[in-house]
């Protein structure tokens, strides 16, 4: 019981952070490009009530804690975009869909950077007060650690080429825009097709080896 407890402290501040900065960085270039929606309804706070979705934030991330899956998961509320309000609204929707795994693969750098800094301090720690420091970092730096491995799995998973993910909306502005209207019909359905494709695995041999490549791109930086 003590050790789940402990699991679940150490990776419920990252995930929180991951997937509600994530929404709040569609919202903020989507306020840049010309749709205020997102602004108007108060979702650019960091305030986590705004984002929190009970079943995507708390029950999704909880249960992959409590059965020891290998791979943590989770989502915020989706910030409303209005793409008629951008200036371009195909363009600009290409924007605001990459800006989501763009601010994941950010925050997974910030603790790197964090990790390269304290590892040092904890390395060099001794004595009682060095012992009661190296508690009180310790857990901070298994924070980051679990923070580079979620920022990167939602950046991956989130630029997988099917809408309503990410990577499927930056596909719809790139392509042509007959070949750009069929695959905006398939959102609808993006998700059913989704699930289908994580039941049979068949994403996990997609999207496993670019998050592996850069899981250890970052952790090399240590």
């Amino acid at each position: 019981m003590e050790e789940t407890i402990r699991q679940i402290a150490v990776w419920a501040l990252p995930v929180l952070l991951a997937v509600v900065l994530h929404e709040i960085a569609h919202g903020w270039v989507a306020n840049r490009l010309g749709d205020p929606t997102a602004a108007r309804l108060g979702r650019l706070t960091l305030n986590p009530i705004a984002h929190v979705d009970l079943f995507g934030t708390i029950l999704i991330p909880l249960m992959l804690i409590l059965s020891n899956a290998p791979f943590l998961f989770g989502y915020a509320k989706p910030v409303p975009v209005n793409v008629y309000n951008l200036r371009n609204p195909k363009r600009d929707m290409m924007w605001v869909a990459l800006a989501g795994p763009m601010m994941n693969l950010i925050l997974a750098l910030g603790c790197i950077l964090f990790l390269k800094a304290a590892l040092p301090l904890l390395a060099g720690v001794g004595g009682s007060s060095g012992s009661a420091l190296a508690n009180f970092f310790m857990p901070i730096a298994v924070m980051a650690k679990n923070g580079v491995l979620i920022n990167v799995a939602l950046a991956v998973f989130n630029a997988f080429p099917m809408p309503p993910l990410d990577g499927g909306r930056v596909l719809v502005g790139l392509l042509p825009d007959r070949a750009s209207a069929l695959l905006a019909r398939v959102e609808p359905f993006g998700f059913l097709i989704l699930f289908a494709l994580l039941f049979t695995r068949t994403l996990d041999n997609v999207i496993d080896p670019p998050t592996h490549f850069l899981i250890k791109l970052y952790l090399g930086l240590l």
